[in-house]
């Protein structure tokens, strides 16, 4: 008698391969545990960045150099410096604590990673971690910590004062419109230091 693998033969039909589902199934769980060690690292990122030491050795690193920064096109040769002596120095720090905390782990391995997914993270920790990899990154954090100490963000938190600049500022305090409100068609104000507004049209 005949088996029935020989009467498929017979009819041409040929047996069924099901081994790609079990390659598509291994893919699917790499998948899985590669997202799973990459938000445990992020854990721990956090957990190092918010650190005294971290802070400490981040602040006085751009306390150092923030004035060599300006807000233009133009990128100096001693960014490259700077930035080079950046990730020497906070890389290996961040670095260092990782290992401490996951035996095995790969600084390269994981800046891959996140440049890879550069595109759909969000939040501090990832534009910091950015900066270890993308230039442009990392001279936006400095502009940044620039602007933050010599006083030019807007803190809207603090509360807005509207201050006349002209005029002594009586003009446009007696600026009274039709409904009660103060009208400030005419006035050139100040809010929190920057100048907004055209003042009077000059004739």
């Amino acid at each position: 008698m005949a088996s029935n693998f020989d009467d498929d033969q017979a009819d041409g039909i040929e047996p069924m391969d099901f081994s790609f589902h079990e390659d598509e199934d291994l893919a699917v769980s790499n998948s899985n545990a590669v997202d799973t060690k990459f938000d445990e690292t992020i854990g721990h990122v956090e957990d190092i960045i918010m650190d005294e030491d971290f802070q400490r050795i981040q602040t006085e690193f751009m306390e150092k150099y923030y004035q060599e920064f300006d807000d233009t096109e133009e990128n100096k040769f001693i960014y490259t410096d700077i930035h080079r002596e950046y990730v020497q120095l906070i890389e290996k720090h961040l670095d260092d604590e990782l290992t401490k905390r996951m035996p095995g782990f790969s600084m390269g391995e994981f800046t891959h990673q996140i440049m890879e997914r550069k595109n759909e993270l969000e939040g501090e920790i990832f534009e910091m971690l950015l900066t270890f990899s993308d230039f442009m990154a990392f001279k936006e954090m400095f502009l940044d910590f620039k602007a933050d100490k010599e006083g030019r963000t807007v803190d809207l938190s603090a509360g807005i004062m509207v201050t006349s600049m002209q005029g002594g500022g009586d003009d446009c305090g007696d600026m009274v419109g039709d409904e009660g409100g103060i009208s400030l068609d005419d006035c050139t104000f100040s809010l929190t230091g920057h100048s907004f507004g055209d003042g009077p049209e000059q004739k």
